[in-house]
């Protein structure tokens, strides 16, 4: 998106005139260097040293003046930066400044690694419009016969070949490139062959070696075709929201968390408002799950429907796989836009990876709009992490591409909202994103409220919460009644096993504070099955640390993840004033954005507490409705635990009483879909019917669709 654009599609209407870029806004300090050199580069009003750090050289520091200041003599020569480092930083620079790489650097890059493709991949469209199909053909063609390229340099190449209907190999090349025993150059030939118009030589799907390629090859034709989607007809904008990260339906499971949950309820609410006439949620599919169902797109609820997208992997993917599926799930994702009975108006991407910059690419082809959650994340926690010559050089490579990422969703976006923060809005953003100053006017992004669905019970209900409070009032037993007679605490902690959740942190706090002889602890979270080797992992260092302390063992439940609605019945059991053990949530995670699970315990009515880390001190207000804790350390997450255990009856009760009540009536999702309909209705009407301003043609429909 260029800056014409971004004057013409501003992110919000303009609010108050935030606190400067780099002064202190709850965003950082002003000496922040990273911040610094970040509000530097988008000339922002800024105070502290853009040069920044002082004291001994390290990566971080490097890396970062190469990215956003280039060849500043006064940045010195690099020590720590490989040379393969400062070409990447050139070229994110040169993109974020709205230059664009020639053709031939871009296939030159391609062997750069996954961030450098991924440059290349976010800029291709632009490099082809300013140097001309005919260069940019001539740079592919050279680069894919000169056989040194690896197979993801070759099926990136044919991939951007597709994007923008180049012709680099004769029909002879793109048979053989079309039958090599490599899939992903096979899989990219196969794409590029339907846009040049070469069906005839993309092989029929009796050919295909598992579901993914039978699915592949259906889509391009050679296949059978099916219906479109059967819905009641309405009027009204077309909405697709993305979660790409897990299943929709089976939260705490992998990768699968509260989103998963939000989703569901909001697409569910999104299609019965007044502008909405129909909702997409996003998914993706792996080829072992294609193998058990076909299905790419199936109703959910009255206007709200699942689509999946196809992901050539054998596990469902995690966030540092989507770079290797990006070009195909680009490609995958506007073929199944065309493919619907009307096309999609607006999209809305929520993470800043690379699964959502590629759907946010199929969203420009497919002349849809995009709406885009920021987040300060990783933003908020590079300096800590990195701001030292040991810090961990794999992991700061990932996070600052995953700053490029978002900054360059926020330059596609046709419209930024953010998560409340401490203030009730967004401000925080603008210390991150300080390119938000002239994309918004000077106002801050709005921040439509998440929130939580009504109640509704499991099915068997009273026998599945008879089930689970056995198994809780165990533990319980096996736990030392306190010195005034009564019955031990529980503590209850929800969420998906992963180190961000800290349920092993957790364990060790439990144990070292010797809260484990005051109250059970149980988890609710993780798969069943043993597949998962991020799960494996917690389990083995909560097992680490029950080893310390074998008498914990009896006291701790571990329960794999339930439904949403179990989870939801389960809360508002341990609630109940009748039970004699009081309940007591705590959520110990690093930070959590703004926290469904613990929105859902506030609902049920226990005391909770929250990290101080990221969006919960928006609505947790330490004292008033529940209790903030630091979860850095095992030792400031021991202190919170006691805290939480030692609030009495009576001012747990009160505290209980007023998060229930805050959260009944601010947070739900349907107030949720009606603040964000009216942001997609806003953003449709100005919507150009095609990238090039024609409205896209409806591509005869081949995914499998089920009611």
């Amino acid at each position: 998106m260029n800056r014409s654009h971004n004057a013409r599609a501003r992110a919000v209407p303009a609010g108050h005139r935030p606190p400067p870029a780099g002064s202190h806004t709850g965003a950082g300090e002003p000496s922040e260097p990273f911040l610094a050199v970040r509000a530097a580069h988008w000339r922002a009003p800024l105070t502290g040293d853009a040069r920044g750090w002082p004291g001994t050289p390290h990566l971080f520091a490097e890396l970062v003046r190469a990215e956003y200041r280039g060849g500043d003599s006064a940045t010195g020569p690099a020590v720590f930066a490989t040379p393969g480092d400062l070409v990447l930083a050139r070229l994110r620079r040169l993109v974020r400044t709205g230059g664009v790489p020639t053709p031939a650097e871009c296939v030159r890059l391609l062997d750069g690694g996954d961030h450098a493709r991924a440059a290349v991949f976010d800029a291709w469209r632009d490099v082809v419009r300013q140097f001309g199909p005919t260069r940019a053909e001539a740079a592919l063609s050279v680069g894919l016969r000169t056989g040194a390229a690896s197979e993801e340099a070759v099926a990136a190449m044919l991939d951007l070949a597709a994007a923008a209907s180049l012709r680099p190999l004769t029909r002879t090349e793109l048979r053989a490139a079309a039958s090599a025993p490599g899939r992903r150059t096979r899989h990219a030939a196969w794409r590029l062959l339907s846009a040049a118009g070469g069906q005839s030589l993309i092989p029929d799907v009796r050919s295909a070696g598992d579901a993914y390629e039978r699915t592949l090859l259906a889509l391009l034709g050679r296949g059978p075709s099916v219906d479109r989607v059967r819905d009641e007809p309405r009027h009204g904008i077309v909405v697709a929201q993305s979660m790409l990260l897990g299943r929709l339906d089976r939260p705490g499971e992998g990768m699968s968390g509260g989103l998963g949950v939000l989703l569901s309820s909001l697409g569910d609410a999104l299609a019965g408002t007044e502008p909405v006439a129909r909702v997409f949620t996003v998914v993706t599919a792996c080829t072992p799950e294609l193998e058990a169902d076909p299905v790419l797109l199936r109703r959910r609820a009255r206007g709200h429907w699942v689509l999946r997208i196809p992901v050539d992997s054998e596990n469902q993917l995690r966030p540092d796989e989507f770079g290797r599926h990006r070009e195909a799930m680009a490609w995958w994702t506007a073929a199944l836009f065309a493919s619907l009975a009307t096309p999609v108006d607006v999209l809305h991407v929520r993470y800043a990876d690379d699964g959502s910059l590629a759907l946010a690419e199929a969203a420009r082809r497919a002349g849809t709009r995009v709406v885009f959650t920021a987040t300060p994340d990783p933003h908020r926690q590079l300096t800590e992490r990195y701001d030292a010559p040991a810090a961990d050089e794999t992991a700061l490579r990932d996070d600052l591409h995953r700053v490029f990422v978002a900054d360059r969703l926020v330059e596609r976006a046709d419209r930024v909202v953010g998560i409340a923060g401490r203030g009730g809005g967004a401000t925080e953003l603008l210390g991150y994103f300080p390119q938000l100053l002239d994309r918004n006017g000077g106002g801050v992004p709005s921040a439509p409220p998440e929130g939580i669905p009504p109640y509704l019970p499991p099915p068997q209900e009273a026998a599945r919460r008879a089930e689970l409070l056995r198994t809780i009032d165990e533990a319980v037993a096996a736990t030392p009644k306190p010195a005034d007679g009564g019955t031990p605490a529980v503590l209850l902690s929800v969420g998906r096993l992963h180190p961000v959740k800290q349920q092993d942190l957790l364990v060790r706090s439990w144990i070292g504070s010797g809260c484990h002889r005051r109250a059970a602890l149980v988890l609710v979270g993780g798969s069943p099955h043993a597949g998962d080797p991020v799960e494996r992992a917690m389990r083995a260092r909560v097992e680490d640390a029950l080893r310390a302390c074998p008498e914990a063992r009896r006291r701790l439940v571990l329960l794999p993840a339930l439904s949403n609605a179990e989870v939801r019945m389960l809360e508002r059991s341990l609630a109940d004033p009748a039970r004699r053990s009081p309940a007591r949530y705590v959520c110990a995670s690093v930070k959590e954005e703004f926290g469904l699970g613990l929105l859902e315990a506030m609902e049920a009515g226990l005391l909770a507490a929250g990290p101080l880390r990221g969006g919960v001190p928006h609505y947790l207000v330490d004292g008033h409705n529940g209790l903030l804790i630091d979860t850095s350390r095992a030792e400031t997450l021991g202190d919170g635990l006691v805290r939480l255990l030692a609030v009495d009856a009576e001012s747990a009760s009160t505290m209980a009483t007023r998060a229930r009540a805050l959260v009944r009536t601010t947070f739900s999702s349907a107030a949720m879909a009606g603040t964000l309909a009216e942001h997609y209705a806003a953003v449709a009407a100005a919507r150009p019917y095609a990238v090039d301003g024609s409205r896209v043609a409806a591509a005869p429909a081949v995914t499998v669709c089920a009611p």
